[in-house]
């Protein structure tokens, strides 16, 4: 029987990722989709072939030729669709970040809970190829007990020129503050959950021009912004993430431990010894590569129940649990103790 899947909001992962990903995977079919206009729903549907346009979120949720939604809006809108697709029975893969704040996800968490159908939110991305054969190393005792953590989300994408972003207005974003809550995704699976946060941000540009209405808006999103985490393991992480670093290191995460470090950086992972002097590259056997496998990983769930790991919702709502104290510590000046 075929699988026919739903999208609503066609942004650049989505028409990069998941229409061709879902296209690609046999008896399922891209049955409709719905975007901030009917013009642009139109031209996604007439790129990918996709039979129908719909001209609100409630026709992709309530339609017959819909099994399942994909979610590909920005996160303002997570939340409500979430829970109307699950009230409707249907199966649903959200876009990170996963929702406005902790409230939202532990609301969507509970729906699924509470459902049949099976829900599951886009993974962050990084280094997928290397994660089961450092996971296996961390459990082989290779590098030992995990102590510092050192964790850069450095890009130029926003100077001051630059106009405004939904990623810099909270109102699009809600709590999540640049690429923070996908590089806090990547680090917990290897490291486990936080104790305590400590966090300064910094706002540099407050006013920005909007693409949409031509005027100068407020901009109130950190686009700098630091952390200092005690792990639950004891280990020390540090993140420091910005839009204003010209050239900075982005998405690199590193490891120390006491038999040895890893680092993963530039699309590349390297480990290290105590006795080693200098990082060497990780080869990882064709067999154990990881990959971006998320199309398909939510059909398998739905058709053959696997379990999903990348990611659930209750997964979800830790990483939003570490977004949500991260923004107590940045408005009260103080360290914040999870869980909360």
């Amino acid at each position: 029987m075929t699988l026919k899947i739903g999208i609503i909001g066609a942004g650049g992962n989505t028409r990069s990722r998941h229409i061709p990903g879902f296209q690609a995977i046999d008896d399922v079919e891209v049955t409709a989709v719905c975007n901030r206009s009917a013009e642009s729903g139109q031209r996604v549907a007439d790129e990918f072939g996709i039979p129908r346009v719909a001209t609100a979120p409630e026709d992709i949720i309530h339609g017959d030729d819909v099994d399942a939604v994909c979610v590909g809006t920005w996160p303002y809108m997570h939340h409500p669709l979430t829970l109307a697709t699950l009230a409707a029975g249907k199966h649903i893969l959200t876009e990170a970040r996963m929702a406005m704040n902790l409230q939202e996800a532990r609301e969507m968490h509970a729906a699924a809970e509470a459902s049949a159908a099976v829900s599951m939110i886009v993974p962050s991305p990084f280094y997928l190829k290397f994660e089961p054969t450092l996971l296996e190393m961390l459990d082989a005792g290779t590098f030992g007990d995990l102590k510092e953590i050192h964790v850069r989300g450095m890009g130029g994408r926003y100077m001051p020129d630059a106009p405004l972003a939904w990623r810099q207005t909270r109102e699009l974003s809600g709590n999540n503050i640049m690429s923070m809550g996908i590089l806090n995704e990547a680090v917990r699976r290897y490291a486990g959950h936080e104790k305590s946060v400590m966090a300064h941000g910094k706002i540099f540009t407050t006013r920005r021009t909007s693409t949409e209405t031509g005027q100068l808006e407020n901009a109130d999103v950190p686009e700098s912004l630091g952390i200092v985490c005690e792990m639950a393991s004891g280990a020390t992480a540090v993140y420091h993430v910005s839009t204003v670093a010209h050239l900075g290191a982005n998405g690199a995460l590193e490891f120390y431990g006491t038999r040895g470090s890893f680092k993963l950086e530039n699309n590349e992972a390297f480990v290290a010894s105590l006795s080693d002097r200098a990082w060497q590259p990780l080869s990882v056997a064709p067999e154990k590569e990881g990959g971006w496998r998320v199309e398909q990983d939510f059909v398998d769930a739905i058709r053959d129940g696997a379990p999903v790991t990348h990611t659930s919702f209750a997964d979800g709502v830790r990483y939003m649990e570490f977004t949500e104290a991260v923004t107590l510590s940045l408005r009260e000046g103080r360290r914040v103790d999870l869980p909360l």
